[in-house]
């Protein structure tokens, strides 16, 4: 007789795997257990990190680490970042599921959720894990989502979800680099169309 816990896993493995089979923006890249209770996932969509110059530059390709430890699914999975995210709802050890998870919850549905965090399609501002990133995206919401791809895969037999217009990013990323001390592009450095390599200072 397998225990609740054991069959929990097997349910998640199957569902993960069927769900993101194919599916080019959220991909399964590594995993330990049998059933596994150790997935790292890859995110192929657009989100925020900041260099060490302290500009805000675009990533597209993020990686997740999520740990589904012995209390698992009663108490949340552990989720961190092994790539750098700016984000309000991230730090450097863990990502803020506590609002949302409970135990009915499946774990696609959070690995998609968790997508969309990285994308600014979803973000808390009200009890941040990076203050700096809470108060630039509350300064700063016309610049977001960054990416508004949807997230998820079509459910099957039904079409991909169309995504929204992206906001205008060359005409508010002008704005936002006024606003926020921006470091002046040489005069002979070719034209850039990504506001986010404008090298746009937190102040």
């Amino acid at each position: 007789m397998l225990s609740p816990r054991i069959r929990r896993l097997k349910l998640d493995r199957d569902s993960l795997f069927k769900r993101f089979h194919d599916w080019p923006l959220v991909r399964i890249v590594g995993t330990a257990g049998m059933p596994p209770e150790l997935y790292r996932f890859q995110y192929l969509i657009k989100g925020l990190y900041v260099a060490t110059d302290g500009a805000i530059l675009e990533r597209n390709e993020h990686l997740l680490e999520v740990n589904l430890s012995l209390g698992y699914p009663r108490r949340a999975p552990q989720c961190r970042m092994l790539t750098p995210v700016f984000h309000p709802n991230f730090d450097d050890s863990s990502v803020c599921i506590g609002d949302f998870w409970a135990a009915s919850e499946s774990l696609d549905d959070l690995i998609i959720r968790i997508g969309r965090m990285i994308s600014y399609q979803e973000y808390n501002t009200k009890s941040p894990l990076n203050g700096l990133a809470a108060k630039w995206a509350a300064q700063n919401s016309h610049l977001l989502p960054v990416d508004a791809r949807a997230i998820a895969p079509p459910l099957d037999g039904q079409p991909a979800e169309p995504a929204p217009p992206p906001p205008p990013f060359a005409q508010a990323a002008t704005a936002v680099a006024e606003a926020v001390s921006p470091v002046p592009p040489s005069a002979d450095a070719p034209p850039n169309d990504n506001p986010w390599e404008q090298k746009i200072i937190i102040s």
